[in-house]
C-alpha cells in the first residue's frame, strides 16, 4: 500500500470524525432543551398527621429518674471530655469556645457572664433541668433552633444520663436526683 492510500484512510476517518461532531452541535441548535432549575419529579404524598403527633409527643415525653438511672458519674467523666474541647467544667473555670459547665443543672440558659450566647440560647428562657439537658445533649441543633452549637449530640441514653449525672455533680449544690 502506498502513501496516497493511506492519505485517502486518514482523511476518510477524519471526515466521518468531523461529520459526526458536526451532526451533534447542529441537532443541539435545532433540538434546544431548557434544562430545568431543579432536577427530578415532585411527587404529592399524603401525610398522616395522628402518628405524627404521637411520635413527637413519646419524644418529648421520656422518664428521666429512669434515664438518670441508667447512668454512671464516672462513665460522664470519661465522655465529658468529649465536650471539654469547647467547655470548662471547673470551679472559676473560663469560658472557652463554650460556656464554663460548672453549676450549669439548675441555672438559667444563656446566663453566664462575658460568654457571649446566641440570640436562640438568650431567648431561650428556661432552666438547665435534668430535662432540657437531655434534650438539648440528643441534638443541640434540633432542640434550641438557632444555637451556635455545631454538636451532632450523644445518641446512647446511658451517655446522655451519665454526662448529665457529672454534670450536677460538678456543683456546689448538686440537685436532688428524681
Amino acid at each position: 500500500m502506498d502513501s496516497f492510500e493511506i492519505n485517502k484512510i486518514v482523511a476518510a476517518v477524519l471526515m466521518v470524525a468531523l461529520l459526526v461532531i458536526g451532526i451533534g452541535k447542529l441537532s443541539d441548535v435545532i433540538f434546544h432543551v431548557e434544562k430545568p432549575d431543579k432536577p427530578g419529579y415532585s411527587v404529592e404524598v399524603e401525610s398522616s398527621t395522628v402518628s405524627t403527633s404521637t411520635t413527637t409527643k413519646d419524644e418529648e415525653k421520656i422518664d428521666i429518674a429512669l434515664l438518670l438511672a441508667m447512668g454512671d458519674i464516672a462513665h460522664g467523666e470519661k465522655v465529658f471530655k468529649k465536650c471539654a474541647a469547647c467547655h470548662s467544667i471547673v470551679k472559676d473555670g473560663k469560658n472557652a469556645i463554650g460556656p464554663a459547665l460548672y453549676n450549669v443543672v439548675g441555672r438559667k440558659i444563656g446566663a453566664v457572664e462575658n460568654y457571649k450566647y446566641s440570640k436562640a440560647l438568650v431567648e431561650y428562657d428556661k432552666n438547665w433541668t435534668f430535662e432540657e439537658l437531655n434534650g438539648f445533649l440528643i441534638k443541640p441543633a434540633k432542640w434550641i433552633k438557632g444555637t451556635k452549637m455545631a454538636y451532632a449530640g450523644l445518641r446512647k441514653e446511658k451517655d446522655r444520663a451519665s454526662v448529665i449525672k457529672y454534670l450536677n455533680e460538678n456543683s456546689d449544690s448538686p440537685l436532688q436526683l428524681p
